[in-house]
Order: structure tokens, then C-alpha cells, then sequence
């Protein structure tokens, strides 16, 4: 049965707080693995910018005695062609995570807000993103 206007909106802000609160642990999880599989080509581009003379040109030991202007640009070259690579390899360790830990089945529909003994998704799929539930084994996916 349909709830009433006050608790249907009380219902829709903690859904909404909620879903907002996946939402955000969701793009913080996938903002540490980009960092985490991306930091050699930053590394790379930063010091190939650093030490190359038309861009930065630092004054730091190494920027003099080991990279010239030659290095720099072979290390700014290696660092974006190693990205596209990376970029695969840190999406489907995101997809992977994800799906494994069932971050997307948190997310919960608007109609737990509008009417009354709707249970939340994640009850029916064994505790909090299924995390009780047993894994299924049969699914696989290809990347």
C-alpha cells in the first residue's frame, strides 16, 4: 500500500542518503585503483616533464647529470603510450572488485520509498551486498 506524503518523504531522504553514500564509495574505490595501477605512468610523465628543458627544466642532480632533452622526451612518449594499457588493466580490476563484492546490488529503487513492505534489495539477496549469499561460480566474464 502506498505511503503517506510525510513518510514518503522521509523514506525518499534516506534512500537517496543512502544511495548517494554508495555512490561515493563506489567512485572512491575506483579513484584509489586508478591512482594505484596509474602511478608508474605518472611518475614517468612527471619526470619526463620536469627535466625536459622547453617545459619545466629543473635544476635537480638527476634532471642534469642522467635525463637530457632526448630522455626526457623518450620517458613523456613511454609514459602515455603505457597508459592505455593501464587504463584497461585498472577497469576490469574496478569491474572485478565490484562484481565481487556487489557494490552495484547497495543501490536501492525508489519504490522502497513510495510503498510500504517492499524490502530492501540486498535483504533478499543474503545480507548486505550478498555478501552472505554463496558465490556463484557458473558466471563468467570476459575482459
Amino acid at each position: 500500500e502506498p505511503r503517506s506524503t510525510w513518510c514518503c518523504w522521509a523514506w525518499a531522504l534516506a534512500i537517496v542518503t543512502m544511495n548517494f553514500l554508495v555512490f561515493f564509495i563506489n567512485l572512491l574505490l575506483l579513484l584509489v585503483i586508478f591512482t594505484v595501477v596509474l602511478l608508474p605512468t605518472i611518475v614517468v610523465v612527471y619526470f619526463g616533464f620536469q627535466c625536459h628543458s622547453r617545459v619545466l627544466h629543473s635544476t635537480a642532480r638527476y634532471c642534469k647529470t642522467v635525463l637530457d632533452d632526448n630522455s626526457s622526451s623518450a620517458l613523456i612518449i613511454l609514459g602515455f603510450v603505457i597508459m592505455s594499457p593501464l587504463i584497461v588493466v585498472a577497469m576490469a580490476t574496478y569491474c572485478s572488485l565490484a562484481r565481487r563484492l556487489r557494490l552495484f546490488m547497495c543501490f536501492q529503487p525508489w519504490s522502497r520509498a513510495v510503498y510500504k513492505g517492499v524490502k530492501w534489495r540486498w535483504y533478499e539477496e543474503g545480507g548486505l551486498c550478498g555478501c552472505a549469499r554463496g558465490w556463484n561460480t557458473q558466471v563468467k566474464a570476459w575482459v
